[in-house]
């Protein structure tokens, strides 16, 4: 027991000079401990400290944490790492009020807790804080009391933007009040934000600290979150916020929107460009990428740097290692999504499948809900589109379920049978399935009759009467490129011209000024405007096809339609790219002829369609009312007419063969050298192309995958694999790309072993259940490392035969016996719900 004590406190003792602390180590602990030497203080730093300043009533402290002038500021409580830091709580509660001290650390070595004892409960920190960052801390006196009975009514952001409104002639005149509202940008809250609000007051009454804020798409989130801001700001509950987000253009996006409502009293930064006085600022924005490159949020910042983090788009923000981001800050936490928990609800749990794409983002959506503390599944504040629609704030999408012939057999369970001879005239077979489209599958029938189709049902435009202004989602770049080509042809027919192949343009990472055109496309003014009507305002180009950098985050009131050209798996990136069409918008807006406008029939935007030619809606919302299904156009031939091409052809060997020698080595986990110089290789080829270094960058990580798979994998050139580089690795565990893509790139500096993945999944589970015997917490881990890695242990456990134990060389009966009867059952439950076991797999 000893050692283990001297052993933490030696670890301790460390931990507190890499933070720069000043502090005095008890002497009284054990005989044999030999600490470093501490920072020398000065005889009459001591003095003013007084005799014994170290030694509390009935006891001694274990280490005093000094401020700048030498006095005492954090009572640290040592405790051996066999036994919970928690369990010393008390102890130095009353340590800390001894010596006036408003902050406590609990620490075993392993496991750290910073306490503040006026804000509340002690927080699992994985570093110890800077003194700096707790000086600055110190300055908020925090009080839950007055934000609970903060009045926010619906100008309470307003009261920031222009504190005098009410008192303003253009204000009082009922006549010129909407005028004068829109002139000046105010944001009025809407009756659900306030709600939202509300929530979280109400939350923090009844003692929580994390809320997690479920809106749909278009409900105005970020405006809310802006409030929320304003709210514990005001309140002194917190000096600075973190706002965290997951691409780049939502960075500045965010950015915009806070300096929109709130400049007038907080300023707010990007960290990235204000990397030497970000601590000036009242609200710091960020990507989680930027913080996580070269784990830059731990060496650059202290756990107790902000006080609320809020994560936007939660579901992606702290996903993977970004929550360790999330986590390692102290404080309130905020999430905001507009992903239904529910919306996994047909994924059956008890039959997990890696074939099934619901389970990752079952997995994802948990771990989201419970990092808010919402393990039932119920967020603190839900305001969804069906709540949007029924308030009239938000529109349903007219769902066109249209099929050709050809991808109606991609959809079957039989999927579309290709017969073709061999050369030796031999009959082959090979069937293709809707993943395979514009991938292995190419038809350029198929995609004329998509477009023909869309051009044919797609919503117009109510004042000019040309096609409503759409986005189509395409399976690949490659894809794209197509579809605009034919969309063009296409459209010279149908009006000659009026365009000069500008009626659709592709939206893709690879297009120079993609990112601008998202912006002018909203702005109506992409490759110009007022194409059929000189007085009104609206995007030449109407058709926008992309990939994936158009549907999260991005706004544009004014479209109405949408083009599903492409089988979607994510129930996340499905409800994102629906969002898209949901504002509301006036299009009297954008025309500057009083004398039309009084012609305009139906003016206001009261519906959007959304044509789905892979059954993406049967997929995901088999309860959906669908109110128009279109049959396609009939194509020429049949499915199987003229000479199918198959894809690739393998290698005829015509000589005899025989086996001539054979030897067997057994290849360690550190692989063959030629194994390592391939692993270079892939190295040097992704960091030289600039997409994916320029869309790693962004935090696009789908289209990162979607690229080397399609682009760099099994090319002849290589043959690079992601099985290969596996094993060039060397690593003792299933590697995914994204981890191999985030070494090559710095986002993380090496690969964790399995143990070290295994160590992290059971942390979590311990800060989550805290269990309270700590003399249980090996026989805890055993089982838990033991359930997580191996097939068989999980059948035994999951089946209840448990006499199979008595036999088994990793995990015996005696093992299972000295797990808690409440953690038997409880672990694998855990374990089904929060982790991957796919990555544990050799």
């Amino acid at each position: 027991m000893a050692n283990k004590e001297a052993t933490a406190r030696i670890k301790i003792n460390k931990l507190l000079e890499k933070a720069g602390w000043r502090f005095f180590a008890n002497e009284q602990g054990p005989a044999n401990i030999q600490l470093e030497p501490k920072v020398t203080l000065k005889t009459q730093d001591l003095d003013a400290l007084g005799e014994n300043f170290e030694k509390a009533s009935n006891g001694f402290i274990d280490f005093l944490l000094l401020n700048e002038k030498g006095f005492p500021f954090i009572v640290l409580e040592a405790k051996s790492e066999d036994k919970n830091p928690l369990v010393g709580k008390e102890q130095a509660r009353k340590y800390a009020k001894a010596q006036n001290c408003r902050f406590v650390m609990l620490s075993n070595g392993n496991l750290h807790y910073f306490w503040d004892l006026e804000r509340g409960n002690p927080y699992l920190i994985t570093a110890f804080p800077t003194p700096a960052s707790v000086t600055g801390y110190q300055t908020t006196a925090p009080n839950p009391q007055r934000l609970i009975e903060e009045v926010v009514e619906d100008d309470y952001v307003v009261l920031t933007q222009r504190p005098y409104y009410a008192s303003e002639a253009a204000w009082k005149n009922a006549a010129e009040r909407a005028r004068f509202i829109v002139v000046n940008g105010l944001r009025f809250l809407r009756g659900y934000q306030k709600r939202a609000i509300h929530a979280i007051q109400q939350a923090i009454k009844q003692g929580r600290d994390r809320f997690l804020l479920e809106m749909a798409t278009g409900t105005g989130k970020t405006l809310t979150a802006a409030a929320i801001i304003k709210l514990f700001l005001r309140t002194g509950n917190a000096r600075r916020i973190l706002f965290l987000v997951d691409r780049l253009e939502l960075e500045d996006q965010a950015l915009k929107a806070f300096k929109k409502v709130l400049a007038s009293d907080y300023k707010s930064v990007i960290y990235k460009e204000n990397r030497d006085d970000w601590r000036h600022a009242e609200i710091v924005v960020t990507t989680v990428q930027s913080l996580l490159f070269n784990n830059k949020y731990q060496r650059l910042f202290s756990p107790t740097d902000f006080d609320l983090v809020i994560s936007d788009e939660a579901h992606r923000s702290i996903g993977g290692n970004a929550r360790a981001v999330f986590d390692y800050f102290i404080g309130y936490k905020l999430g905001l999504t507009a992903t239904p928990y529910d919306y996994l609800k047909q994924y059956d749990k008890a039959k997990p499948t890696t074939k099934d794409p619901r389970e990752f983002e079952r997995r994802l959506m948990l771990d989201t809900y419970r990092s808010f503390g919402c393990d039932d599944g119920q967020p603190t504040f839900r305001y969804s589109l069906l709540d949007g629609v029924k308030d009239g704030f938000l529109i349903n999408p007219t769902v066109v379920d249209a099929r050709s012939e050809v991808t109606t057999q991609l959809l079957s369970e039989q999927g579309f049978v290709v017969n073709f001879a061999e050369r030796e005239g031999d009959d082959q077979q090979e069937t293709f399935k809707q993943r395979q489209f514009e991938k292995r599958f190419f038809s350029t029938a198929t995609n004329q009759v998509f477009c023909k189709t869309f051009l044919d049902n797609a919503l117009r435009d109510p004042v000019s009467g040309e096609l409503g202004k759409s986005i189509i989602f395409a399976v690949s770049q490659h894809h794209a490129g197509k579809l605009v080509q034919i969309l063009n042809e296409m459209a010279e027919r149908m009006y000659p011209g009026k365009y000069q192949s500008d009626f659709a343009v592709q939206v893709t990472s690879q297009v120079d000024g993609a990112q601008q055109h998202t912006i002018n496309f909203t702005n109506n003014n992409l490759l110009g405007s007022a194409n059929f009507l000189s007085t009104y305002r609206t995007s030449k180009a109407r058709v926008c096809v992309t990939v994936g950098m158009m549907t999260t985050g991005y706004d544009c009131p004014d479209l109405l339609n949408l083009g599903l050209f492409r089988p979607i798996f994510s129930p996340t990136d499905f409800i994102q790219i629906k969002g898209r069409g949901t504002r509301p918008h006036d299009f009297l807006e954008q025309l500057f002829d009083d004398a039309l406008k009084d012609s305009i029939k139906a003016p206001r935007k009261t519906a959007f369609k959304l044509l789905d030619f892979f059954a993406n809606c049967e997929y995901f919302e088999k309860d959906f009312q669908y109110d128009q299904v279109r049959k396609l156009p009939q194509r020429g031939g049949e499915p199987g007419d003229g000479p199918p091409r198959p894809r690739s052809e393998g290698y005829e060997h015509l000589g005899a063969d025989r086996l001539f020698t054979i030897q067997e080595e057994v290849i360690g986990v550190g692989g063959m050298r030629i194994d390592r110089l391939f692993y270079d290789r892939f190295e040097d080829a992704v960091r030289e192309n600039d997409f994916i270094a320029a869309s790693v960058e962004a935090g696009q990580w789908d289209r990162v995958i979607d690229y080397v798979n399609r682009e760099l994998f099994d090319q002849p050139s290589e043959y690079y694999s992601l099985n290969k580089l596996r094993k060039a690795a060397g690593v003792d565990r299933r590697l995914s790309l994204r981890e191999i893509l985030e070494k090559i790139f710095g986002l993380i500096p090496r690969y964790k072993s399995k143990d070290e993945l295994l160590e992290e999944e059971f942390s979590k589970f311990v800060a989550d259940y805290k269990p309270d015997a700590p003399e249980a917490l090996p026989a805890l881990k055993t089982y838990f490392k033991a359930y997580a890695t191996s097939d068989q242990i999980r059948h035994i456990i999951d089946s209840g035969h448990l006499t199979d134990l008595a036999t088994h060389p990793a995990f015996t009966t005696r093992d299972f016996r000295a797990v808690p009867a409440a953690y038997r059952t409880l672990i694998p439950e855990y374990i089904k719900d929060y982790v991957s076991l796919n990555q544990f797999a050799a």
